[in-house]
């Protein structure tokens, strides 16, 4: 099993406020910002450090500091840029690449549309951010684009994942660790997560 599950308190308390339908756009945004930056330090727990010799104000000594040009963040769009801050915050020298696909409202498959990455992606651990994690398709076809260009290390972070979600992406990607804040129950016939939500790109721009 490729999933870690923030089981935390402060976590449920933030979910509880961002499930709520009366939550605005304006706190919608601030809490997704918040999950994000907590997701990323459980995904960074085994980031690599690099030894360095700084000098404090009384002398000097060897401290290892990690090498931000390593990384990069691939929102899924549109929904997936709400959680870009959240990961800025912890590294924030990341370079951002961009993915748009949308899904296809009768076979559910996503569709590339948009494909934009930094310079020599391949050569950088990739972590790929979307709210939500439904059908797992669309992670799963940015995952396999990313290989595509030679890209070996991959994180997934998400708030929200369904069991056929992280199933899709563990089938498809076994060597992925996928990071979420929670695991519903399940999806609907529209491949909507329960309880959910509801449409997280909506929510983050005010859409709906």
């Amino acid at each position: 099993m490729n999933e870690y599950v923030l089981n935390h308190p402060l976590i449920t308390h933030k979910l509880a406020i961002l499930r709520d339908i009366n939550t605005g756009t304006k706190e919608f945004r601030e809490l997704v910002t918040e999950i994000s930056t907590i997701l990323v330090y459980e995904a960074m727990w085994d980031a690599k450090l690099e030894e360095t010799t700084i000098e404090t104000p009384l002398e000097k000594m060897d401290a290892g500091m990690l090498n931000e040009d390593n990384y990069a963040i691939v929102p899924i769009l549109r929904a997936g840029m709400g959680m870009v801050d959240g990961v800025l915050n912890v590294i924030p020298n990341a370079k951002i690449g961009h993915i748009g696909l949308y899904r296809d409202e009768e076979t559910f498959e996503p569709v590339e549309y948009y494909y934009k990455m930094p310079e020599g992606i391949g050569d950088r651990e990739v972590l790929v951010v979307d709210p939500m994690l439904a059908t797992g398709g669309s992670a799963s076809a940015t995952i396999s684009r990313l290989k595509q260009d030679g890209v070996s290390k991959v994180k997934l972070l998400c708030i929200v994942a369904a069991p056929e979600g992280i199933k899709c992406i563990e089938d498809d990607h076994p060597d992925v660790k996928i990071f979420c804040a929670t695991v519903d129950r399940e999806l609907n016939e529209n491949a909507y997560i329960l309880p959910g939500l509801g449409d997280a790109g909506d929510r983050v721009y005010g859409t709906k």
